[in-house]
């Protein structure tokens, strides 16, 4: 690999988004790699958008270019395609194939797209649909859907799965360790039915 592996992270506040980053830098850590990243909170608070910027072996800033990115983690399909132009061509998608709509677009009497036009949009990229709540609910509990998403992803990233999986056992709360290992390998188990040709995993 030359120059920095990209990967961008999207979704809503309050989805672990940020843990979900520093997991990333922290499998930098442990592979003995540079990481260059940065964080953008928007109103997470109230159910905005965030984005978590990562760059491995980077060279130069933290923050990845529109078009440019290798792999998008999007944990809501709303926010993939809202930063579906940062991806680069050949680039994956992995995405929680769930909708999230933050009370404020209710009040607002905002219309939100159906799930299948959302889809049938995204698939114009190579994309990985995961059910990470139901995956995090069957690991044991719903708070750990952004380890699955990482496990989902982590056929599409320049990381061993050990440095991975290690990662999250140093950043985790130690009483959530073992539903967070099984949540990485529920995961896992999914981005590799994408790996083998299907879309949903």
């Amino acid at each position: 690999m030359t120059g920095s592996f990209d990967i961008l992270m999207v979704g809503i506040g309050g989805q672990g988004i940020i843990l979900a980053s520093n997991i990333l830098g922290e499998a930098c850590l442990i592979e003995g790699r540079s990481v260059r990243g940065a964080e953008t909170h928007g109103m997470a608070q109230r159910g905005g958008s965030v984005e978590g910027h990562i760059r491995v072996d980077g060279k130069y800033g933290p923050l990845i270019a529109p078009g440019t990115a290798h792999l998008m983690i999007a944990f809501d399909m709303l926010e993939a395609l809202r930063y579906s132009h940062y991806l680069a061509p050949d680039g994956h998608m992995v995405v929680n194939s769930h909708i999230v709509i933050p009370t404020s677009v209710f009040m607002q009497g905002a219309v939100v797209p159906e799930k299948d036009a959302v889809r049938e949009r995204l698939k114009s990229h190579s994309l990985c649909l995961v059910d990470a709540d139901a995956l995090a609910t069957e690991a044991g509990s719903p708070l750990s859907q952004n380890v699955v998403m990482i496990g989902a992803a982590s056929w599409f990233m320049p990381f061993a799965p050990e440095s991975l999986s290690g990662a999250v056992e140093r950043l985790v709360p130690k009483k959530t360790v073992e539903i967070n290992r099984r949540a990485f390998d529920l995961g896992r188990a999914a981005g590799e039915r994408c790996r083998q040709g299907s879309i949903d995993a």
